[in-house]
């Protein structure tokens, strides 16, 4: 087995289902369309998510201005580009500031429409969505549809992926269903063990290439840990679509894609307020989870990885590799 990474060939380990954070309580309760539902305290839920999403801000505040010597310096320097043309423009929605976040911008509904409209979401059955507010338009269609929505929990910290389907809910509770709350609230929470098989992913981007397909996050790699998860509970392959909302402006050419690191994840179509844009894209797609690029501040936030580090070790009598405080050089990427 590569010492580097942890790929599909490894063998299936059972986890636990992902349990809620201990700071708010779940009860048990009826509605029209689940037998049994989980409801919560929803003021204590967003009060945490808003708590830790301002300290992983802060965070990433001190990491953009303080680039010396750091690989990835670049890609800080495009994001707060985008991030101020946003804002300079009056593109951006709230939340704002749209910095460090995956911007909200005017249109993104319509951007949303377009790629409702793909052939790629059509056929889907499930369709993974990120939890991010310019995405909110495309979980409602996904949901409205009649089909599967899968959506992590914000930053897996309260959890790992829920999943919410039409019968589940109420008519009039599809669209807070849509929200990071309503996600939590009315999903079913799901491990690494489930077996679900993913049709077409929607990831949020602060950057994106159209000829090359190359993207840039906000640069927390919850997006990448995402898919490499995917990758290892065999739900998504090499030929699942990978598919961004934009706005127009997030449009940009300067991307070098030999500077990507081995586990950033390429887009395959770009949906903006006034085009669809097939990339092409011929950067790989991750394998699988690379432990070797996982810092330890990383695992220590988030427990389903924890988990799956520890079970693996035991089961294969192997230490996995853990990265560095500071991410590595990036990884050639063939054009």
């Amino acid at each position: 087995m590569d010492s580097s990474l942890f790929r599909l060939s490894t063998p299936t380990f059972t986890l636990p289902r992902a349990r809620p954070s201990l700071s708010y309580k779940r009860i048990h309760c009826q509605n029209q369309s689940q037998s049994e539902n989980v409801a919560f305290d929803e003021a204590a839920f967003e009060a945490e998510r808003l708590s830790l999403d301002a300290k992983d801000r802060e965070t990433m505040m001190a990491q953009s201005s303080s680039n010396g010597g750091d690989p990835k310096a670049w890609k800080w320097v495009i994001r707060k580009r985008i991030w101020d043309t946003m804002e300079a423009l009056n593109i951006a929605q709230n939340p704002r500031p749209v910095h460090h976040r995956i911007p909200n911008f005017v249109a993104a509904s319509t951007a949303a429409k377009n790629l409702s409209k793909l052939k790629e979401f059509g056929v889907a059955n499930c369709v993974k969505v990120n939890p991010d507010s310019p995405q909110k338009q495309v979980r409602f269609l996904t949901l409205s549809g009649g089909k599967k929505l899968l959506t992590p929990q914000p930053r897996l910290r309260t959890g790992f992926f829920s999943v919410l389907e039409s019968h589940m809910l109420t008519p009039s509770v599809i669209y807070e269903a849509c929200t990071s709350v309503g996600v939590a609230k009315y999903g079913r929470s799901i491990g690494l063990d489930e077996k679900i098989k993913v049709d077409l992913i929607v990831i949020g981007s602060v950057a994106v290439d159209p000829k090359t397909g190359a993207r840039l996050g906000k640069g927390e790699g919850f997006a990448e840990l995402e898919y490499g998860m995917l990758r290892y509970m065999g739900a998504i392959d090499d030929s699942t679509p990978v598919v961004t909302s934009v706005h127009d402006c997030q449009l940009v050419d300067d991307i070098p894609v030999e500077k990507l690191l081995i586990h950033d994840v390429p887009v395959d179509i770009i949906c903006t307020p006034t085009q669809v844009i097939y990339t092409n894209t011929c950067i790989s797609k991750p394998q699988g989870i690379y432990w070797d690029k996982l810092s330890p501040e990383k695992l220590g936030k988030i427990r389903i990885l924890r988990e799956l580090k520890s079970r693996i070790e035991r089961e294969t009598g192997q230490k996995l590799p853990c990265g560095p405080e500071k991410l590595p050089p990036s990884a050639p990427r063939r054009r």
